[in-house]
């Protein structure tokens, strides 16, 4: 399993193996219990972990920079109902970290996160495969990006992009009207005979 397809899935817990997308939802495979089904886009939101970034006091990173922090420091994770144990472990962890920007209910989602990603050894590993970047883009709207993954959860209102698909079906369409017209020129010998017999 790929870490660029596991995604949130607003209202419901846990992470999930992105299966297939569909116009008005996706198909998903839960992390926890490996069940199948499909979620609607209209009742939930999507959100991709690796277009997830955190607050830092100099420039926002990527949430999987975060994980590999808290997998190479070998620390207990902490209990996710005490607020400052979660803040202290990630001040050991992570201490570029914006504290004032990245609350509570954002490090309580990130332990409970690392937890499954780790239980599935899945590696934390971003995607290098321009091909795979783009299917992300598609399927992730640009509101994902943002600094936390709590605003990432909330924010994200949109269905996957439809802007590109659309540039995709133009080209066969263009394709298809050319086509038409090497049709067109092709009669046009039927036309010429049609006139000879009239001419008789």
């Amino acid at each position: 399993m790929e870490y660029n397809r596991i995604i949130a899935v607003t209202g419901l817990p846990g992470l999930f193996e992105l299966v297939a997308s569909k116009t008005d939802g996706a198909i998903v495979r839960s992390l926890e219990d490996q069940s199948t089904k499909f979620v609607s886009s209209r009742k939930h939101n999507f959100s991709h972990l690796e277009s997830i970034e955190i607050y830092t006091k100099r420039d926002n990173v990527n949430l999987v920079e975060i994980f590999k922090s808290m997998k190479s420091s070998g620390t207990k994770l902490p209990d996710v109902k005490d607020g400052n144990g979660l803040k202290a472990y990630f001040e050991a962890t992570f201490p570029e970290m914006d504290f004032e920007r990245v609350y509570a209910s954002d490090m309580k989602k990130m332990v409970k996160w690392f937890e499954i990603i780790d239980k599935n050894n899945i590696e934390f590993k971003l995607s290098e495969s321009p091909e795979a970047v783009e299917e992300v883009e598609e399927e992730v709207p640009a509101k994902a990006k943002k600094a936390s993954g709590k605003e990432a959860a909330v924010t994200e209102e949109e269905t996957p992009a439809e802007k590109p698909k659309a540039k995709k079906k133009a080209a066969p369409k263009k394709a298809a009207e050319e086509a038409a017209d090497t049709e067109a020129t092709g009669e046009k010998p039927k036309k010429t005979a049609r006139k000879k017999k009239s001419e008789e």
